[in-house]
């Protein structure tokens, strides 16, 4: 399959950037135009690398394809510093919608941080409705343009800092106003779920959905942490849950397979993973495998029956978009369109919307599928 500079290939003779999609682990801090970055640097007097927009993309891509997820964070000290201001969250904002719906998704939840945004003045309230505003500014173009999406806030805590409880009630007073759940992120080792108990008991007395980081930087047991500790209803990625599994025979297309106790769980619960094949190539998350896609455990946690989902995680860094990856994987693994929109429906049943609006999500993507 050839995949043109946009990441856009044929499959069957389909386009797979004209299929709808659904994008759950997307960062907002991750997903800037290379351009947008350059102007708002300028505007904020903050050097930058390089001045060309395709440049300052290859610099992201080069340094982001570390094989440490702690090194790979470093890129983010450039777009975070960009975004301290209303107009800059603002427009960062509108532009991933817009990007997203260009894209082909239909719907999308963007995760971040409000607590490292606060550099300006501005407040963790002020922050959030920000970006709120620049979220439904997007959809309006797209809308206007041809493209219904509709995008929902993942409030974020880090999990290095010490404020988690307060950002899970900032999230609980945006909720019905953008905030559809809630995430730990950052640094994943030696930062487990189990560290933020307070804050994920109060979400789960309020019946806020969370999704986790784990089995990234960290293994089985920041997985268990994530599911008992942070009541995770998502594994944000989760690649490493394969750990658990214990390859003992394969014979052409087929794989015997044990179980660990975890795997089992996760996978007869159906617990979603968010996996995000480039970026976990580019952190070392699949190092255990190997460092080229075919290693990734990917098709085995799909052939095996685990409810697995396709994600960018961040656009910038990994220089990517959905399409791109669905792209690279079906050239892979050879999936087919039915393949595709097995991982497209996974996404739609695990997104943090109502019984009502997921079945209509999947409506709609049987609808694009079928042609």
């Amino acid at each position: 399959m050839a995949i043109d500079q946009h990441g856009d290939a044929k499959l069957q003779g389909v386009s797979i950037r004209s299929l709808p999609k659904v994008s759950l682990h997307d960062h907002l801090d991750g997903a800037l135009r290379p351009q947008t970055i350059i102007e708002l640097a300028e505007e904020a007097g903050i050097e930058v690398p390089a001045a060309a927009a395709d440049d300052l993309a290859d610099w992201f891509e080069d340094q982001a394809d570390s094989g440490s997820l702690v090194e790979y964070l470093k890129t983010f000290d450039l777009t975070i510093a960009v975004m301290q201001t209303r107009d800059g969250l603002r427009r960062v904002a509108r532009e991933f919608v817009e990007d997203l719906a260009a894209d082909g998704v239909i719907y999308g939840e963007v995760r971040w941080a409000p607590e490292q945004h606060l550099a300006g003045g501005l407040s963790l309230d002020e922050v959030v409705e920000a970006v709120q505003e620049g979220i439904e500014e997007g959809e309006d173009a797209a809308e206007a343009s041809g493209h219904d999406i509709r995008v929902g806030q993942l409030i974020t805590a880090m999990r290095h800092a010490d404020r988690s409880l307060e950002i899970a009630k900032l999230a609980i007073a945006h909720r019905g106003r953008g905030a559809v759940g809630f995430d730990i992120a950052g640094a994943e080792d030696g930062f487990p779920a189990a560290k933020h108990r307070e804050a994920f008991e109060y979400l789960a007395s309020e019946f806020f959905p969370v999704t986790v980081h784990a089995g990234e930087a960290a293994g089985l047991d920041s997985i268990r942490s994530a599911l008992i500790d942070g009541r995770a209803l998502r594994l944000g990625h989760g690649v490493r849950i394969a750990e658990d599994l214990d390859v003992i025979e394969e014979k052409g297309d087929e794989v015997q397979v044990r179980f660990g106790s975890l795997a089992r769980w996760v996978r007869d619960r159906e617990i979603p993973l968010e996996l995000s094949p480039s970026s976990n190539l580019q952190t070392g998350a699949v190092a255990a495998w190997g460092t080229k896609l075919e290693d990734h455990p990917f098709d085995l946690l799909y052939q095996l029956g685990f409810a697995v989902t396709v994600n960018v995680d961040n656009r910038t860094m990994s220089r990517t978009s959905l399409t791109r990856e669905l792209s690279l994987l079906a050239d892979t693994f050879e999936y087919t369109l039915d393949d595709l929109e097995a991982f497209q429906l996974n996404a739609a049943a695990a997104a943090f919307l109502t019984v009502e609006e997921r079945e209509e999500l999947i409506e709609l993507i049987a609808e694009g599928f079928a042609g």
